[in-house]
């Protein structure tokens, strides 16, 4: 039983840091790209919906994985912010995409910067949660 444990926790690290690298990245361009626009004065489009429905994505994705994974996590205490952070993390794209399509503001572009930068954070911080205690 222990080598089906060690296996299916290998197979999770592996998807794990690159997975957040990439949605890191994606949310770094969606912080930028929604700054562009605020600045601009400029309205939501397709393509930052394109790129904040690519970050929900990974996120989900992410969301499944630490799941999975959500038992190699021996600290309860991290174990508890791994999961609370695993479970909203998903809904800030969503949140700000549809604040961002209902208000036609410079400052609804300003949401969706904000919710961009704190999922990249918030992304890093699970990335050294796992590192250190998955």
């Amino acid at each position: 039983m222990s080598t089906e444990a060690t296996r299916l926790r290998v197979r999770v690290d592996r998807v794990i840091q690159p997975l957040t690298y990439a949605v890191v990245g994606l949310a770094f361009v969606l912080f930028a790209g929604a700054t562009f626009y605020a600045v601009r004065d400029r309205l939501i489009d397709d393509r930052l919906l394109a790129l904040a429905g690519l970050v929900e994505i990974g996120l989900l994705v992410m969301l499944v994985l630490g799941l999975v994974g959500l038992g190699h996590i021996q600290d309860a205490t991290e174990k508890a912010t791994f999961a609370a952070y695993l479970v909203t993390l998903p809904l800030i794209p969503i949140g700000t995409s549809l604040l961002t399509i209902k208000e036609k503001s410079r400052w609804a572009m300003g949401s969706l910067a904000v919710g961009a930068f704190a999922v990249a954070v918030m992304a890093v911080r699970l990335q050294q949660i796992w590192n250190q205690y998955g």
